[in-house]
């Protein structure tokens, strides 16, 4: 054969060759893809199972989850409510909070305006002799009656004095009290622009204002004045909160104000103090209604001892009124009535004589002790028994 030949050959048998093994590749190929397919197949179905079994599941847990969903959206509607009702109270407080703060700009500025009124010496002084007058009130005490204001007096030293308040104590004692209210520098200190530096420096000249006003009544001498008052007087300081500014600045001004005869005090201690006064005043009316009540019952049982005199002499009256009414009884039965029974027997009388019956029943006698002690008092001798018959009594008066 010739070369053509054997390469026509060549070609037809790597042809078949090639065939033969393309095919083989083709059918493992296609072999593999079955059995992905087949395998991929069976997955599958188990997906769709348990997708089957899922979505069971799922609307057995819709049906358990329905009541839960209603519930939900009630919530969530409840929830949009509040959600309203929020916003709605949210611009209600706003709507305060402004307000509030233009009522607290407003009580600022006239906070601001006070404390600058305050700082007058003679507005301050008045604020303290009205917060002293508020205070003798509420202790009770009546103005004119239990207390006076301005009352002028002389001192030991001639000097012309006039304390805020003179308090009348029982048994005829006074209680002399004198308001004083250094409140510049306490206000200042109160102020937010200063330091801790300039606070406690105002505090310190406040303190020593009110030491000054203390040596000022120590100097005045009040208590002279007045013959029934202690050797004290009473500075009255009108706020708790001023007295304890200066107290914890200078700790020994009270020992120091006690030392010159000035106790200080303020609204609390003061009236306290006042409340005092006003139970011993409670408490001397009582002793003075007391002494009054028994002099009325000495009275009364005076008056019931005289009542029981005259009560025995009419009971002996009326004894001896039914005595002689007897006696009168007996003559006319005795005497009278005989002889007009006769005169009816005779024919001369149309009607009998009625008859006269005569008193049986004697005056009740005095039994209680004290009449019968008052009458015993009288005549000077045991008492008398005055159940017994009368011929007995005469007779024993007679002895």
């Amino acid at each position: 054969m010739s070369q053509i030949g054997f390469f026509v050959l060549g070609m037809v048998v790597g042809a078949a060759v090639a065939a033969v093994v393309l095919w083989s590749w083709l059918r493992t190929r296609y072999e593999a893809r079955m059995v992905g397919a087949t395998t991929e197949a069976g997955l599958l179905r188990e997906r769709v199972i348990d997708l089957e079994a899922a979505l069971g599941e799922d609307q057995q847990t819709a049906q358990a989850l329905a009541p839960l969903s209603s519930t939900l959206a009630r919530v969530e509607r409840q929830v949009e409510a509040l959600e309203r009702d929020r916003a709605s109270q949210y611009g209600a407080l706003g709507a305060q909070l402004r307000a509030v703060n233009e009522t607290t700009g407003a009580l600022h500025q006239q906070t601001a305006v006070l404390a600058g009124a305050l700082k007058s010496s003679n507005t301050s002084g008045a604020w303290g002799e009205m917060q002293l007058r508020r205070v003798l009130e509420h202790a009770g005490l009546i103005k004119h009656c239990d207390f006076d204001e301005q009352v002028r007096a002389i001192s030991r030293h001639g000097k012309d004095i006039r304390p805020d308040a003179v308090v009348r104590l029982p048994g005829g004692k006074v209680l002399v009290v004198d308001s004083k209210a250094p409140i510049q520098h306490f206000l200042a200190a109160q102020s937010g622009e200063v330091d801790d530096t300039e606070r406690e420096r105002l505090l310190r000249t406040h303190s020593t204002a009110l030491r000054g006003h203390v040596e000022a009544l120590s100097a005045k001498d009040y208590w002279s004045g007045f013959a029934t008052t202690p050797e004290a007087v009473l500075c009255f300081v009108p706020s708790e909160a001023i007295l304890a500014a200066a107290v914890r600045t200078d700790p020994d001004l009270i020992d120091r104000a006690m030392a010159r005869r000035v106790l200080l005090v303020s609204p609390a201690t003061l009236l306290s103090a006042l409340q005092t006064t006003a139970l011993v005043w409670r408490q001397d009316a009582l002793e003075s209604n007391a002494q009054e009540l028994l002099t009325i019952g000495r009275e009364l049982y005076e008056r019931l001892g005289t009542l029981g005199r005259h009560t025995h002499r009419m009971g002996d009256s009326l004894r001896r009124s039914v005595e002689a009414y007897n006696a009168m009884v007996g003559t006319l039965e005795a005497r009278v009535l005989v002889s007009a029974r006769r005169m009816e027997s005779l024919g001369l009388a149309s009607e009998p004589v009625p008859d006269v019956p005569p008193i049986e029943q004697a005056p009740r006698p005095l039994t209680a002790a004290e009449l019968i002690d008052a009458l015993d008092d009288e005549v000077g001798r045991p008492a008398l028994d005055f159940g017994a018959p009368p011929s007995t009594q005469r007779g024993s008066e007679s002895a």
